[in-house]
């Protein structure tokens, strides 16, 4: 009899810095962008849990299944995000012409259970901890001049 379900513990910690540390990850749109395009890797038996945002870099937390290895789940993590990123704001082309959102440096290691409530919590307050005030441009509207209706004429 075989085991279904993968259950031993692979949380690792995850901290990517944007290109040229350009403060990208400073808009709340691209915030939830970057975080929807993590939790739609859900479906290859990721599993997220904290994601924190520091102006050009992001930390969070992951349980990577078996069957990937960490190089591969970091390939997939960048490649994920980045093209989520450069669909939902093209504007960012102008500033990475080659596609390249993410650096090449890249920082990650296992988590055990002692330590996850501590990273957590750094995670958690990143934007705190690097004093990042973020923007928050979910409902941004256009002000549209409406003309006043003219009450010289009877």
């Amino acid at each position: 009899m075989t085991r279904q379900n993968d259950t031993r513990n692979n949380w690792m910690t995850f901290m990517f810095v944007c290109k040229y540390r350009y403060n990208c990850l400073r808009k709340q749109t691209v915030i939830d962008n970057c975080t929807a395009a993590l939790k739609e890797l859900e479906q290859f038996g990721f599993k997220f849990d904290e994601i924190g945002y520091g102006g050009n870099h992001t930390h969070f937390l992951a349980d990577l299944p078996k069957r990937y290895s960490t190089t591969t789940a970091i390939t997939m993590f960048k490649s994920h995000t980045a093209k989520r990123i450069f669909e939902k704001h093209p504007n960012f082309r102008k500033r990475y012409p080659k596609g390249e959102f993410w650096s090449e440096y890249e920082h990650h290691e296992s988590t055990g259970m002692k330590e996850f409530y501590a990273s957590k919590q750094y995670i958690k307050n990143q934007q705190k901890h690097h004093n990042v005030i973020v923007i928050d441009d979910r409902n941004k509207l256009l002000q549209s001049s409406s003309a006043e209706l003219d009450t010289v004429t009877p």
